[in-house]
């Protein structure tokens, strides 16, 4: 988004309201600045010379999940989540809170393998530290082995089609397993599996961090790498890294990989209903919609769909929580991450289930925190359950 398109936006808003009842940090912390008509007031207060930076202001500005919901309902159309991405390109030499964070990350997405291997190896020394201090805002643990180091292409017998993964960088280092689950279940139903080396951080994480010229240096990287794949589709496990590719490319960089699906998107019309299912006890579940998933990408039905079809007993929630992840969101806002994480942990609480599924790695690192005596899995996992 340009200069001139940022004003444009954000001169169309009206000031209606509609935004405020789908924002999840306003439900949260009802302070008009908190929800996304306060931020847009105040970025266009600091466009106009009526405000100026402040620790005050960023705070506000940079305790948005982006979680697109605002976007979604906007009856104007106004693209808040970009004028937030670039209000905080501007306000990030003013923000020094986050100055930490930008440093982690920045070296992280330049160097994930050393950053790994570190992690790794101080697995049983500093991480125990981290942990016991609430360092952060969740107890992590490392995989001994990453899911990919180098180009592979997973073959099969008889091959009806070729797709590629953007593992994405927490299921390539934290999560292995539900990449290896996907592989499994594209390799039964006959697919050819790459993933190729090169691939980057989608960049995500450090346009919400304002470092929107770093993000587009890692778009092109990957845009570049992906295009050239002879695939029909790019699928990732998580919706962040979908919408990046898909949506959020042609923004940036103007060009996106459009042939990008939610695995519930691909693999929909390819599973069908099964009459004997094996290894699914008579566990009652619950579908946790991921935000990106359902307001960026608008997946909404397919999941359940699957689910349904494989015979999984799913209750019908009324609502959408956010779980309060919301990539470097937690780290930087870790009360409101905490708040939100408890209003959805207890919404769930109502109904009685033995397992939570949802499409994404982060919601699993999440709402884990706060299941010990349920299950947390992701819903290829459970697809996978049934083949095997």
């Amino acid at each position: 988004m340009n200069e001139e398109q940022y004003i444009n936006e954000l001169k169309k808003c009206v000031h209606c309201g509609t935004c405020k009842a789908y924002c999840s940090t306003y439900e949260s912390d009802s302070e008009e600045s908190l929800g996304a008509r306060g931020r847009l007031a105040l970025l266009f207060g600091l466009n106009n010379g009526q405000l100026i930076p402040s620790n005050t202001i960023c705070e506000k500005v940079f305790s948005c999940t982006l979680c697109g919901a605002c976007t979604h309902q906007c009856p104007l159309g106004i693209d808040i989540k970009e004028i937030i991405y670039k209000g905080r390109t501007i306000l990030r030499k003013h923000d020094s809170s986050r100055k930490l964070l930008r440093f982690i990350s920045k070296f992280f997405t330049n160097h994930p393998l050393i950053s790994f291997k570190f992690l790794n190896l101080s697995q049983h020394i500093l991480l125990p530290y981290i942990n016991k201090k609430d360092v952060l805002p969740f107890n992590l643990t490392i995989p001994e082995r990453r899911l990919k180091d180098k180009l592979q292409v997973v073959t099969v017998p008889r091959k009806i089609g070729r797709v590629a993964i953007f593992t994405g960088c927490i299921t390539n280092f934290l999560y292995p397993n539900i990449g290896k689950s996907l592989i499994n279940v594209l390799n039964i139903l006959g697919y050819e599996v790459i993933l190729p080396s090169g691939e980057v951080c989608c960049g995500t994480p450090l346009r919400t961090l304002g470092m929107e010229k770093e993000a587009i240096l890692l778009a092109e990287k990957n845009y570049d790498l992906f295009s050239k794949l002879n695939v029909e589709a790019v699928l990732s496990l998580c919706p962040t890294c979908t919408l990046a590719l898909k949506s959020e490319y042609p923004k940036i960089i103007g060009k996106g990989i459009n042939y990008s699906y939610d695995i519930s998107e691909f693999l929909l019309d390819k599973i069908s209903s099964r009459e004997n299912i094996k290894n699914i006890s008579n566990n009652r579940a619950i579908f946790h919609d991921p935000c990106h998933l359902k307001y960026g990408l608008g997946v909404i039905n397919e999941p359940r769909e699957i689910l349904s079809k494989i015979g999984i007993d799913l209750i019908k929630t009324k609502e959408s929580k956010c779980c309060g992840f919301a990539g470097t969101f937690c780290f930087s806002n870790k009360s409101l991450s905490k708040n939100m994480l408890d209003t959805c942990v207890n919404y769930y609480d109502r109904y009685k289930f033995e397992t939570l599924i949802t499409s994404c790695p982060g919601c699993i690192l999440q709402l884990s925190q706060k299941f010990g005596n349920k299950k947390v899995v992701h819903l290829i996992e459970v697809i996978e359950n049934i083949f095997l």
